[in-house]
């Protein structure tokens, strides 16, 4: 009885593909990162300005101003307190987009809306 046995594996095309796929994901991933992480830092504003006791009577020019000097202290850029908007029941929202820059004429577009929490 002769049984052949088949090897199996990655060969070096594939591992090449897994590679560069790999190595793009990153690329990506590195480049997105920063944008999440200000619009993260954009509701931790929102949410302290919400919650600021100084402010609770506070128009939307006050907590527009409030905004400004928080981004200053925590380097946020993306938006700016002109887009801040304020709804009747009190939670703070904006609207605002990110272009990212890959290579070439190819760029990611993002659009973030945070908001206050309730």
């Amino acid at each position: 009885m002769n049984t052949v046995i088949q090897q199996r594996g990655f060969s070096i095309i594939n591992f090449l593909i897994w590679a560069i796929l790999l190595i793009l994901l990153v690329i990506f991933g590195l480049k997105l990162i920063p944008a999440y992480m200000e619009d993260a830092k954009i509701t931790n504003l929102f949410n302290a300005i919400k919650h600021d006791p100084d402010l609770s009577r506070a128009g939307l020019n006050e907590m527009r101003s409030s905004f400004a000097t928080r981004a200053v202290i925590d380097n946020v850029t993306a938006i700016k307190p002109e887009q801040i908007q304020m709804t009747d029941t009190g939670i703070i929202t904006a609207q605002y987009k990110v272009i990212i820059p890959v290579g070439g004429n190819i760029s990611l577009l993002l659009e973030f809306n945070p908001h206050s929490a309730q």
